[in-house]
């Protein structure tokens, strides 16, 4: 797959899969990532239907650099994950997962005690536990029906003196067909990290707001608080919601779309000095998924931010 973000630029992902080397369904898959901002690589053991249909393990190595204006991060990670997954044959109403990962970074980011961008190793340590709901009709293009995903990570950080913390993340969509060819979708999000101060978080584990599968119109990550440069330093909350009404005729489609949503230094969001911003975007309807162009403009931008934003994936925003 390919795609390009403002603030992401260009993404290209490629990943090679021996779907029974270890019998049964025991898969090796290997997966890359050559990006503007970001490359990647990883390796990873799947284990599939294990002990019931659709319930995977997954063992995985992984190594990460990342280059944005809030972060430049060296990373590898070991993680083990068991889920239960929904499938393109089997939709689920219920899905969860859960495991454990142990990530080494180190990142170069602004701190405010100093004044100045530095770089530091964080060790972090995480059990993170997902559980969702998925009333829609379809994964890839839903048109009518709701979901609610709900993530919790309880983690330690070993970077700055012990720090255990944990981050959760709740997210929800609902789909409305209001003609055979017109849909109103609407999408909520908020986030908390208590537990830890913000300095002492590693910037790749903070959250931020902007981008693609964000608050369109503003750059990749460029909400919340800005250092001296008006580069974003993160936060540890964050609020969206975005609404969409798509028209759709033959394999084409046509969306317009208001964002909206802020990230915050506070542990707790503050639901306000919100960033809005609003777009149009097209659609090119294939038997994976609609292609999607979009095209956004923030209504009130800061120093720094884009008059306009592009962005182009596989997948609807949401």
């Amino acid at each position: 797959s390919a795609g390009y973000g403002t603030g992401q630029g260009f993404r290209a992902e490629g990943s090679w899969t021996h779907r029974n080397l270890f019998p049964p369904e025991g898969a090796l898959r290997v997966a890359a990532l050559l990006g503007t901002k970001e490359q990647a690589a990883s390796i990873a053991f799947d284990r599939a239907n294990a002990g019931r249909r659709d319930r995977n393990i997954e063992i995985s190595l992984s190594a990460l650099h990342s280059n944005f204006d809030a972060f430049e991060a060296y990373t590898g990670r070991l993680a083990v994950t068991m889920a239960l997954v929904s499938t393109p044959i089997w939709q689920k109403k219920f899905t969860w997962s859960m495991g454990a990962e142990i990530l080494g970074t180190s990142e170069d980011a602004f701190e405010l005690a100093r004044g100045a961008r530095d770089r530091r190793v964080y060790y972090v340590a995480a059990l993170p536990v997902q559980v969702g709901f998925d009333r829609s009709n379809d994964l890839l293009d839903p048109v009518r029906g709701y979901r609610v995903n709900l993530r919790v990570s309880p983690e330690a950080s070993l970077g700055t003196g012990r720090q255990i913390y944990a981050r959760a993340l709740l997210d929800g969509s609902y789909y409305y067909p209001v003609q055979d060819n017109v849909v109103v979708a609407a999408r909520a999000r908020v986030g908390t990290i208590a537990g830890i101060s913000r300095d002492n978080l590693a910037p790749s584990r903070r959250f931020y707001g902007g981008g693609g599968g964000s608050v369109r119109g503003f750059g990749y990550q460029r909400l919340g608080p800005l250092d001296p440069k008006n580069d974003p330093i993160g936060g540890r909350s964050v609020n969206e919601f975005a609404l969409e009404g798509r028209y759709r005729f033959g394999n084409f489609g046509v969306v317009g779309f208001v964002d909206a949503g802020q990230a915050y230094e506070s542990s707790l969001p503050k639901f306000d000095d919100w960033r809005v911003g609003v777009g149009i975007g097209g659609r090119f309807y294939t038997n994976f998924g609609p292609i999607r162009l979009d095209l956004a403009t923030p209504l009130n931008r800061r120093p720094g931010d884009s008059r306009f934003s592009v962005y182009v994936s596989i997948g609807q925003a949401f």
